[in-house]
């Protein structure tokens, strides 16, 4: 029993060190301003964003710090997103509407679409912003001045995440709570390898000539989580990524309830965690350090258990305070690992037998994905 009160205690210090160490480095990033010659192409992949695309074009347009133009892809949308987008080029030049060309073969929706918005932007830099996200004034220029002064061809941030309802809790604290607590990030900032990029597709600033020198979208035409594969793409061309914190440059409510949660994490579930090796081993880190312990407690009144309870929780609670999310994902935190493993664990099950992932209704054969993974 010695043994595994010892192993669960050392798979709860581990992300309690991690997040102490990458919250303290985010926190002393500076911010810095960009040059004058500096122009940002806002960038929006759009299908069926009716709801969204007005509030995420006026956060885009209070941009400050920086000249920015910004772009809509209207990709096969059936709603009025298009004429939505068309009143706002009326008030406002700096932003134009463009139509998606027919899907080809072999390439995912959103990266056909951010392709193409990067064909067609004029800027020095492309800020990649999800529909969905609204970014503060500041976010362009803080993240191409980081970009700048600090030489890494890929910034990235994660938004401010709002949830409402439960199924929203029971799912998105994952992400940063992944990302603090099992990504060293100034190890990252010291090296090029590709397995310690990172970024979050919400929000995705590259400076324009090394996107194009490495291929950009068109390289990952295949993939369907930009987040991971662009800043793994730029690496292995030798091009460094950063990450800086993002909860005071843009917030995004990425879905309103656990059923779309679930297809959401699905979709990307095969890219990130949800492979035969990986999982497994995400398995018990995330198991043995946030669900066994609290389970755990009620049984014994070893002090080793009780020390991992207090790592996992006060981890959570440092993660949910420094990126401002609801506070119930703390009590929720044991719950929400289970449901987030379920559903990583389901993808790689039901991908293989279905064979079908997707973006914004649109499916693809499960070959697209995989053939050349």
């Amino acid at each position: 029993m010695i043994y595994l009160e010892v192993m669960l205690l050392a798979l709860s210090a581990i992300p309690a060190l991690l997040v102490a160490a990458n919250l303290t480095i985010l926190r002393r990033t500076a911010r810095y301003r960009p040059t004058e010659s500096t122009l940002v192409s806002i960038l929006i992949p759009a299908r069926n964003e009716e709801k969204n695309i007005g509030a995420a074009l006026d956060a885009a347009l209070a941009s400050v710090g920086v000249p920015i133009e910004i772009l809509v892809m209207d990709d096969g949308s059936t709603d009025s997103t298009a004429e939505i987008v068309l009143a706002y080029c009326a008030k406002d030049r700096r932003v134009r509407l463009l139509t998606a060309p027919p899907l080809e073969e072999g390439w995912t929706g959103k990266i056909h679409s951010c392709h193409h918005l990067s064909l067609a932007a004029r800027g020095t830099h492309l800020l990649f912003v999800d529909a969905d996200v609204r970014i503060s004034p500041r976010a362009a220029a803080d993240l191409v001045g980081h970009s700048e002064a600090t030489g890494a061809a890929l910034v990235s941030a994660v938004p401010r995440q709002v949830m409402a309802s439960i199924g929203e809790i029971l799912t998105v604290p994952t992400i940063n709570l992944v990302l603090l607590g099992y990504l060293p990030i100034g190890l990252m900032r010291l090296s090029l390898d590709p397995g310690l990029g990172a970024a979050c597709g919400q929000l995705i600033c590259v400076e324009r000539n090394a996107y194009h020198a490495v291929g950009g979208h068109k390289a990952i035409r295949f993939h369907l989580h930009d987040g991971i594969q662009l800043a793994r793409l730029f690496r292995r061309k030798g091009r460094m990524t950063d990450l800086i914190s993002g909860e005071s440059l843009a917030s995004c409510r990425m879905y309103s309830n656990l059923r779309e949660a679930w297809a959401g994490f699905s979709k990307n579930a095969h890219e990130g965690m949800a492979t035969p090796v990986s999982l497994p081993i995400w398995t018990m880190f995330l198991c043995g350090g946030h669900v066994l312990p609290i389970a755990l407690v009620f049984y014994t009144e070893s002090i080793l258990v009780f020390l991992a309870v207090v790592l996992s929780l006060g981890t959570r609670a440092a993660v949910t305070v420094a990126t401002r999310e609801n506070m119930l994902s703390i009590p929720f935190h044991p719950l929400t690992i289970l449901v987030s493993l379920g559903i990583q664990w389901s993808a790689l099950f039901k991908v293989g037998a279905v064979g079908k992932v997707g973006w914004k209704g649109r499916h693809y054969p499960h070959r697209v994905i995989h053939e050349r993974q």
